[in-house]
């Protein structure tokens, strides 16, 4: 059969994955626009106390391990700095956090050294911070809920979005035989040809339903990273980023590769193979590619859309996310 279609989808998916990886990458740069952003308002924030050395100084916290501080006149622009501990294990552990992981202290009332945990704790300046620092300190791990959430939620995006324009293929393909039968009716002389077919009719079908029905699996990859930016955070984003590229880039390679290959089994039983026309194996291939044509037509190459669309929304959102999502 044919497979030059399969083939061209094929590759487009593909530098649709690799664009989503760079956009990933990107997203964690516009992370740390977003703190520079941030730290610009720390009027709302808690000062702190610094050496005598840094008199001229001023830092404020703007929020749990977020430290910003400010040189110079008022009108300096204030620089971002990350604060996580030093060490998450227990075997290296800062002297203030021992208690927490003795196994004898276990629901009593703890006082910890604060003095001492703040001097254990890694400062890093936002500019030199790396991605790694950022995936530590967001937590970006599959042990973080967030995360694990995010990547439950971009999964489910996929799927979901292939549903959708699924249905919307059905609605519009039942718009087109209405139309269809409507003219056979309504229009005399079409079977013999002495009529002609109204054709504006049918376009108008085919265009409105691409636009009409297109409205909200596109607001469903732009609305969703943004609410879970919102609820979940940096970390819930990263991981639905993650989830939405591997689950998108699968069922992509899938519906092509399985919409060719019911298409390409209707020709070859059509050029002869199985009995040719008529026969049994010939109605159940017909069957195959009605729902074969929009797999391999219509939800796998929106999908290279989709995988682009929410890592660019995530790129574009992600200072509003570092600033205002959510903390618990």
């Amino acid at each position: 059969g044919n497979t030059t279609a399969a083939t061209g989808k094929g590759f487009a998916i593909g530098s649709a994955a690799l664009t989503a990886l760079a956009l990933l990458a990107a997203y964690v740069e516009e992370v740390r626009v977003g703190f520079d952003r941030w730290v610009e308002k720390p009027a709302i924030a808690e000062q702190v106390e610094l050496s005598d050395d840094m008199s001229n100084a001023k830092a404020y916290v703007v929020s749990r391990g977020v430290l910003a501080v400010r040189s110079g006149d008022a009108d300096s622009h204030p620089q971002a700095f990350l604060i996580f501990p030093a060490s998450s294990s227990a075997q290296n552990t800062p002297e203030a956090l021992r208690p927490l992981y003795d196994r004898e202290n276990v629901g009593k009332s703890l006082t910890l050294d604060i003095d001492k945990l703040v001097a254990d704790s890694k400062v890093i300046p936002n500019q030199l911070a790396t991605i790694p620092d950022y995936v530590r300190y967001y937590n970006v791990t599959i042990m973080n809920p967030k995360v694990l959430v995010g990547m439950f939620l971009g999964v489910m995006l996929a799927f979901v979005f292939c549903a959708m324009t699924m249905k919307a293929v059905g609605r519009a393909a039942n718009k087109m035989v209405e139309e269809v039968r409507r003219q056979f009716r309504d229009i005399p002389g079409i079977m013999d040809g002495s009529g002609t077919p109204d054709y504006a009719a049918c376009v108008a079908i085919s265009t409105t339903a691409a636009q009409k029905e297109m409205v909200l699996p596109a607001l469903l990859g732009i609305v969703v990273p943004v609410l879970v930016g919102l609820v979940l955070g940096v970390g819930g984003v990263m991981g639905m980023l993650a989830g939405g590229l591997t689950s998108g880039f699968a069922v992509a390679i899938f519906m092509a590769n399985a919409g060719g290959a019911w298409d390409n089994a209707k020709k070859y039983i059509e050029a002869g193979a199985h009995g040719g026309k008529g026969t049994d194996a010939h109605k159940a291939t017909v069957v195959g590619d009605t729902v074969g044509d929009p797999f391999k037509d219509t939800s796998g190459p929106s999908l290279n859309i989709l995988i682009k669309l929410m890592s660019m929304v995530s790129v574009v959102f992600a200072g509003l996310i570092v600033q205002y999502a959510l903390n618990f």
